[in-house]
């Protein structure tokens, strides 16, 4: 059987050879780097601008960011039909190909955010590895401990006075390089599809820009709901264990803490979110103005076949409700877990329509193809291109971030 052929259904006049080649997987690519932009450029507004309103998010931004940072290669890993040969984007990285310079950016944006994040958290490296090595009678899994926040010092155990504002530095530094390279990032995955010459959809210069502005916006409403989901879940456990540690917070002051983060956090979503909506706005006026030759066939497909995904689900459910969500004001959490949730919709969806709706019309621009998205997998290639495929791409980021909060606390004060 052809790739492709198990979920693409053909109307009309078609090409043989064509096919819904690029799945959900695809949609999940840029999905997800769009995510790990988004949550870095969070925790940049902090540490390069200095928003003090977003001190208590930084933190957790920029942890989750390194979380989300393996799963951006996975989509593609699980898309391809030999994925051993994905490790050679990594190891043969040039400028001559678009996706092989993926792995000049990858490694390079990857070796930022781990400096930064070694550098705001040597302190808490160095004083658990002290705290350890002082245990009178370690057992097997203190000494283990020990020596992981040792080895994560990597010698550097000076936290004095002097030396803590020198990381200060190198952080806001770091955190400042990483801002263009998080965005170029994710702007060059709008460039591979802005520069597909044959595609009428993906053909335009603002794709990498309007690739970049919903990266941000996904990436902070992501961090708002994992920051909601987690403060949801500390205040169980306040309930459970206030009385036996008094030192933990108590329900009020988690309560205060998040309605504080949520409100001033949500801020500058509307604000990316406005940048957002207008670029693709003008996209869309830009391409029925000049009405090119392809236009006929992009109307029929923008319009008409995908009127509810683009305009339903995209830009109403994703776009105009929670926008008004986030703008009325006293807003509350159960308010802001809604209009988050519809954000991530939202700019799924536009992928979504990216992808599958470029993908949508014959090349001989009199006949359609229709992709029916694997529920339930019957292959191993309809295991990953379908329905489970994504939601391991979805869940594995949350398996991460958790594990790292175990070595590099996301809530514990500086």
């Amino acid at each position: 059987m052809v790739h492709g052929e198990a979920w693409t259904i053909k109307e009309f006049f078609t090409y043989p050879n064509e096919y819904i080649y690029w799945t959900i997987q695809i949609v999940m690519y840029p999905f997800m780097t769009g995510l790990v932009a988004g949550a870095f450029v969070l925790s940049s507004l902090y540490h390069v601008f200095g928003v003090k309103q977003l001190k208590d998010i930084a933190r957790f931004s920029l942890v989750f960011s390194f979380a989300l940072l393996p799963v951006a290669m996975l989509p593609l890993l699980m898309h391809l039909q030999q994925p051993l040969r994905g490790i050679e984007v990594m190891m043969t990285p040039h400028f001559t190909s678009a996706i092989a310079a993926f792995g000049i950016v990858f490694s390079t944006y990857g070796m930022i955010v781990a400096s930064e994040l070694w550098f705001v958290y040597r302190k808490h490296f160095v004083e658990t590895a002290l705290s350890l090595k002082a245990l009178p009678q370690p057992d097997a899994a203190d000494k283990l401990r020990c020596l992981l926040f040792s080895v994560l010092t990597l010698g550097a155990w000076d936290v004095s006075h002097e030396a803590l504002e020198a990381d200060e530095r190198a952080v806001k530094k770091l955190a400042a390089a990483g801002i263009p390279v998080a965005c170029f990032l994710h702007g060059y995955a709008g460039f591979i599809f802005g520069s597909v010459k044959a595609n009428a959809l993906w053909m335009t210069p603002l794709m990498p820009v309007i690739f970049i502005c919903s990266a941000v916006v996904s990436g902070i409403a992501l961090c708002i709901l994992t920051y909601i989901l987690t403060m949801e879940i500390r205040k169980q456990l306040s309930l459970r264990r206030r009385l036996a540690h008094p030192e933990i917070p108590s329900m009020e002051e988690l309560k205060s803490a998040e309605a504080h983060v949520v409100a001033m956090t949500s801020r500058y979503l509307l604000m990316f979110m406005v940048a957002a909506i207008t670029l693709e706005l003008l996209d869309l006026i830009f391409r029925g103005y000049t009405a090119v030759k392809s236009w006929d066939i992009l109307r029929s497909v923008i319009y008409e076949r995908d009127f509810v995904n683009i305009f339903v689900i995209q830009y109403g459910l994703g776009n105009l409700v929670p926008f008004f969500l986030f703008l009325i004001p006293g807003l509350t959490i159960r308010r802001a877990t809604v209009g988050t949730v519809l954000v991530l919709l939202g700019v799924f969806m536009m992928r979504w329509n990216v992808v599958i709706g470029g993908q949508a019309f014959s090349s001989s621009f009199s006949g359609f193809m229709h992709y029916v998205l694997p529920i339930w997998p019957t292959s191993m290639e309809t295991l990953k291109e379908g329905l489970f495929g994504a939601l391991i791409v979805a869940i594995v980021p949350f398996c991460i971030f958790y594990v790292l909060n175990k070595v590099m606390p996301v809530f514990k004060k500086a």
